[in-house]
């Protein structure tokens, strides 16, 4: 799972709906929106905003939405964040929606929602190591 990737399209949401004042934005961030989403998970990646992600967020709010150059610093400085601190990119994972996955029926497959890849048919399954 690439989380910094994951949360783009809530916090470039939340960005977009509140502008460089995200951070300060504290109504509503109880709402299951997106926007609320992208609010809470930039609140927990940047506080209420040191100078250089103040700036990011800016430049963010001030682009047009197809604006990469601005998004590629926003996914940097979030990456930085999750370098920063080892467990803040387990918090922000968690805070995403999850996807259930059902299977059913004669030799149905699910497949993991977490991206992990494994496969589990059922059928006499068990999980080998690939080495």
């Amino acid at each position: 799972m690439d989380t910094a990737n994951d949360v783009m399209p809530y916090v470039t949401a939340a960005i977009n709906a509140y502008g460089a004042g995200v951070l300060a934005k504290t109504s509503e961030l109880a709402a299951n929106t997106d926007v609320a989403r992208g609010s809470r998970i930039l609140q927990r990646l940047f506080g209420r905003g040191d100078t250089y992600s103040r700036q990011v967020i800016g430049r963010v709010a001030g682009a047009k939405p197809d604006d990469e150059p601005s998004r590629a610093e926003l996914r940097l400085a979030i990456v930085a964040a999750f370098q920063a601190d080892p467990h803040l990119n387990r918090e922000v994972a968690a805070m995403l929606p999850r996807v259930a996955v059902t299977a059913s029926g004669d030799r149905s497959v699910a497949v993991g929602g977490d991206n992990s890849g494994v496969i589990i048919t059922g059928d006499n399954n068990r999980v080998e190591s690939a080495r």
